[in-house]
């Protein structure tokens, strides 16, 4: 199934010189980039990004609330309070300086390209995905800084994601439909 995915390579990726590294990863297994740009989000772009939805930040509120007592770091906090945070550290981690957005086509590439970046806390990813390999960032050492957990890369979580995230951030006209070369051997039919 041919899908369509978002994928962002933040600024620490950027600030790190590894946009070449990330997009070879891509390339490489297949995938076809169909929109590329460099973009310096603003506050406004990010609030998109990561929408003011309460259903959201409860959950990303809850999974911290959880990452905490895990680590014997109770809080009072609620899960909102919590996700509001999280979100307003994301929007200013996304403003820090530019971002790099890939629009990114092929067969069952939501999954794929999740598979080949790795898990979100970048200390739990595998060595061989991007993030196992390019970064080690915890959340505990992200809360002693005060700031998110940075692992270089967005990846859109699901088809419908793709679709809206790819709306966000590209113009129609920035999408281009074209061929690999090897598209005749990746999607090759036998009769």
């Amino acid at each position: 199934m041919m899908e369509q995915s978002l994928v962002l390579i933040k600024p620490d990726g950027v600030q790190r010189g590894l946009i070449g590294k990330i997009i070879t990863r891509f390339e490489q297994v297949g995938l076809k980039i169909i929109g590329m740009k460099m973009v310096y989000a603003d506050k406004e772009m990010a609030g998109k990004h990561y929408a003011d939805d309460d259903e959201w930040m409860k959950s990303v509120g809850e999974k911290a609330k959880k990452s905490y007592e895990k680590r014997g770091e109770p809080t009072e906090k609620s899960a909102l309070e919590i996700g509001q945070l999280i979100r307003s550290q994301l929007m200013s981690y996304l403003t820090m300086s530019p971002t790099v957005a890939l629009a990114i086509e092929g067969h069952n590439a939501i999954q794929l390209i999740r598979k080949i970046v790795g898990a979100t806390a970048p200390a739990d990813s595998d060595p061989g995905t991007i993030r196992g390999d390019f970064c080690f960032d915890t959340y505990q050492m992200a809360d002693l800084c005060n700031r998110p957990i940075q692992n270089l890369i967005h990846a859109s979580d699901a088809v419908d994601t793709g679709k809206n995230e790819i709306k966000l951030w590209f113009k129609d006209e920035e999408l281009h439909v074209w061929k690999r070369v090897d598209e005749a051997l990746l999607y090759r039919k036998v009769d």
